[in-house]
Order: structure tokens, then sequence, then C-alpha cells
């Protein structure tokens, strides 16, 4: 008969000894919540939103894929022909049903500085028009403001956009569930802290629920990466947030000038924007922090040669993203919107039948040339649930390839969250 060398003495002198590591874990490493992240963000200027606008967006979106020939000649066109009979119908139907996924009207670089009393006027009514358009049915899943950033010029502007925004559209009702705060141009971990310092007195005034309002931290400096101490702030603002940051947004081209590289090279693929995005990724693993990639400016109108070289680009750039694990990023105009879709379920579609055949062998023991350790079937469980919330994957075809369902595999990818839910 075995017999053990340590007792329950021994054990509890363990777990007593990590009792610290074990609320640190649960605590500021919870992972992921489940929910759904949306694909992209689109920036417009705060003063152009409509309740329409998404709707505009789209047929501005698939005229300009008919002007090209069709959204199965751009696939060929952006080297995406092989999917290219499987993404039309899915990306016209995107196009047409929901062509945004999530909108952020923006006050700050894409709405400019204006009188005081133009602002304020703006805020009020593009809280009265996000309000009608959710009771209308017609705001995408995902919408909020991007304000003015904490830097001393533009702080109390900032704040009062804010102010007069969430106050307007609290007064009109609930909040939208998928409603979006933006905070720019963080160059601090004190900057993160007012805010939520802000967020608690807008909770307490307007009769919200502790903790109701979260926040985007848009990473367009490089004083998040590296601080004057030598310290990483990206990775300890987090912490300091007590879990109200939502997700981090790399800016493009504010951190690309922060570190004087030239106008011609700013891109979301240059060496310096790849080590800040890991830094970032490292900085939100097991967080439950989502991250997303930044955008390109430039824009498929004009001239039908340029139009053709930037769908080409934006769509390389957007499976650049997803590649490295990237799955969301910036959109600035509808005509980005094909390539955004196109790229987006191509990624999903391509990697599927492969994804599909090892959660087969691996839930229901069937044969596999691949042993997947239960990390990795959790990786591939979010594949697939990602590309179903997107449109890109079917429940249909999901059940047939899979032998799962998809709330199986929602499971399957979210263990924390099972935990959670069966703690309760």
């Amino acid at each position: 008969m075995a017999r053990a060398t340590l007792g329950e003495d021994d054990l509890a002198q363990v777990d007593d000894r990590l009792q610290g590591t074990d609320a640190l874990l649960a605590t500021e490493y919870p992972g992921d919540d489940g929910s759904r992240q949306p694909v992209h963000t689109l920036y417009v200027p705060a003063d152009r939103y409509r309740p329409e606008l998404p709707a505009a967006f789209g047929a501005a979106a698939a005229e300009a894929v008919a002007a090209a020939g069709g959204t199965a000649a751009l696939a060929e066109a952006v080297g995406l022909g092989a999917l290219a009979d499987e993404l039309a119908p899915l990306v016209d139907a995107k196009l047409r049903e929901e062509p945004i996924e999530d909108l952020r009207l923006d006050f700050e670089d894409g709405y400019g500085a204006r009188p005081d009393e133009e602002e304020d006027a703006d805020a009020v009514l593009a809280a009265e028009r996000v309000a009608a358009a959710v009771a209308a049915g017609v705001a995408p899943a995902f919408i909020g403001i991007r304000f003015k950033c904490f830097e001393a010029p533009t702080r109390r502007r900032g704040i009062r956009t804010l102010d007069l925004f969430l106050s307007t559209l609290a007064a009109a009702g609930p909040l939208p569930d998928g409603l979006v705060l933006t905070l720019p141009k963080v160059t601090t971990v004190a900057q993160v802290e007012a805010m939520v310092a802000l967020c608690e007195v807008f909770e307490d005034r307007l009769g919200l629920d502790r903790g109701r309002l979260r926040f985007e931290v848009q990473m367009e400096t490089p004083q998040l990466i590296v601080a004057a101490d030598g310290s990483v702030p990206v990775a300890t603002l987090l912490h300091r947030a007590g879990g109200r940051i939502s997700s981090l947004h790399y800016g493009t081209y504010d951190y690309s000038a922060s570190l004087q590289i030239a106008a011609a090279y700013q891109s979301m693929e240059h060496p310096a924007a790849d080590f800040a995005k890991q830094v970032m990724q490292v900085a939100v693993a097991e967080t439950g922090v989502r991250i997303s990639d930044g955008s390109t400016n430039v824009i498929p109108v004009g001239d039908p040669e340029h139009v053709r070289a930037a769908w080409v680009l934006h769509a390389r750039l957007v499976l650049r993203s997803l590649e490295r694990g990237y799955y969301q990023g910036w959109d600035l105009a509808p005509q980005q919107l094909p390539t955004r879709y196109l790229a987006s379920y191509a990624f999903y579609r391509e990697g599927f039948a492969e994804a599909a055949r090892r959660l087969d062998a691996y839930l229901n023991g069937g044969d596999a040339a691949i042993m997947d350790e239960p990390a990795t079937a959790r990786a591939l469980a979010r594949f697939v649930v990602r590309g179903l919330e997107c449109g890109a994957l079917t429940d249909d075809e999901v059940r047939a390839a899979t032998g799962a369902e998809p709330a199986e595999l929602i499971r399957l990818a979210h263990p924390k969250l099972t935990v959670k839910e069966n703690a309760r």
C-alpha cells in the first residue's frame, strides 16, 4: 500500500503560503468573461452621427463593392479568390444587416477644437441620437464616445463632454448594454485612476449600479510602454482600475509620431508598432481586458487603381492582425467595411475545417494526428466561437463539423466563466 510522506498540516502550510497568489489570480487574472468582442471599431466625428448612419454606411460600402464588380470579384482582387464563393453571400448579408459592429462618436481628433457652446450642444445631441437609435433598434451592438484626453489643455473640456453625454443618456432611460467610453492619449497610470474616480462619481449621482461604467484606454504614447522609472505602466494601469478597463486600443499614428517615425513609414506593421502591441498583449493576458489594433489611413476612394491598392492593403493588414491574436481593429470609412469583413471571414473560414476536426477529436474521441492539450482545445473553441459571433460561421455548420453545440464550445472556450456560473 502506498504511503504518503506529507500530512494535512504540511498541505495546509502550502495553502497558507499561497493565499496571496490564489487571491491575485482570482481577482486580477479572472480570464475572459465570454462576452462578444466586435471585429472592429468605426470612428466618425460626433456631429455626423445619425441613427440611420450604420445603414447608410452599409449602403455606401455595398455601392463601392458593386462598382468593383461585386463581392466575389473584390475577394479575388485582394487575394481571397479561393474562398470567394463562400465569402460573397456572407459579406453581402453583413453589409445589409450589421455593417457596423462598434461605432465610436468622436469628440477628439476627428472632431477637433470648437467653441464650448458648440461642443456642449453636440454632446447632448449625440446622447439623444444614441438613445433614439437604441429605442428604435437600429444602434450597433456597441456604441459610445471618445472624448478629449486628460492632459491639462483638454482635460476639463473632455470631462464636460463626457458629463453632458452620460447625463443626457441616463436621463433618457437605462444605459445601452453596449455602451463604450474611450479615454485617449493616456500617458500615466494617474490619468486612468482619475477616470476611475469619475466613473464612481457618475454612478453615485446618476443612480447607476457600482461598476456599471467601464472604459477603453487608447495606447498612443510610448510613456505607457516604458515609464521614466523603467516600469511598464500599461501592465500597472490594468490593476489600478478596479476592473473598469474593457480594452486597450493601439493608436497607430500618435504612437508612431511620438517615436519620430517619418509619416511615410507610420503603419500598423512597423516594428515599433509590433513591439508596443506585443507588450500590450502580454499585459492583458488572462486579465479579461481585450486588445484592439489600430487603423490604416489609406482609404479606398478616388482613382480605381488607388482604390484597389487600398483594399489590398487593408485586407492584408486585417489578416495580419488576426494572425497575431489581435481580433479587433479600427476602421475610418465605409469603404473599408467590405475588406474588414472579407478578411475577417476568410480568416475564420480558412481555419475552420482544421479547428473543427481537432475539436471533434478532442471532444468525441475521434482519430487525430494532433493530440491537443486542454489549453489548445480552449484556443480552438475560442476561434470557432469568434467566427460564430461575427457571422463568418453558422450554427449548423459548426454542429455538423465539431459534433458539439455552440453552447458547449462556449463553455470549453471560457472554463473560468463556467466555474463562476456554477458557483453562484
